[in-house]
């Protein structure tokens, strides 16, 4: 107890350590988060230059030593976008079918819609219930680029699923049941 009497006057008191703290604080925050926003505006100012007059954007690369000019029209419009005719994009449980009366109803090649499968003969008729009739679709990760259409409902218990045609039934076993997404197409 004699030990911090006597150093009473050798520690700084409550109100000065808060004072250090806030003013440590301060320094810090405006060391590292404001001090690098102007370095890193004026690379970005050096790597990009605009001119307004001719309507390009140029912008300069440094890779390997060489110095690569990038230069892309501008003229006041955006890019065109893949993703422009993607209505909305999902994840959905996938199955498969084919024109078999024990999966179908009694006319197992025509659709709901009364499209004929087996006379179109082409795999690009797809079952939705929370689809309208017609609505294109693609399957990017199981089936690529290929477009299908709605023709086809299935059992209203099966809500948010889709059900892809095959022609040939081991196709359809083979297929399984996948979750993939789905994108619908405007």
């Amino acid at each position: 107890m004699e030990a911090l009497k006597k150093n009473h006057n050798k520690i700084i008191t409550l109100k000065q350590a808060k004072r250090v703290i806030i003013i440590l604080v301060a320094v810090l925050f405006f060391e590292f988060l404001l001090f690098p926003a102007p370095v890193m505006a004026s690379q970005m100012e050096k790597d990009t230059e605009i001119s307004q007059s001719q309507g390009f954007i140029s912008s300069q690369n440094e890779v390997n030593q060489d110095i690569n000019l990038n230069t892309m029209e501008f003229n006041g419009k955006l890019p065109e976008s893949d993703a422009a005719d993607i209505k909305f994009s999902q994840y959905f449980t996938i199955t498969a079918y084919n024109s078999e009366a024990g999966q179908t109803d009694d006319s197992p090649c025509i659709t709901a819609n009364s499209f004929n499968v087996c006379a179109n003969g082409v795999e690009d008729t797809i079952a939705a219930n929370f689809l309208p009739f017609g609505s294109k679709v693609k399957i990017p990760d199981l089936f690529g680029d290929r477009v299908f259409v709605v023709r086809d409902r299935m059992n209203k218990r099966f809500s948010n699923r889709v059900d892809v045609w095959m022609i040939e039934k081991p196709d359809a076993i083979r297929f399984g049941v996948k979750v993939a997404r789905i994108e619908v197409l405007k």
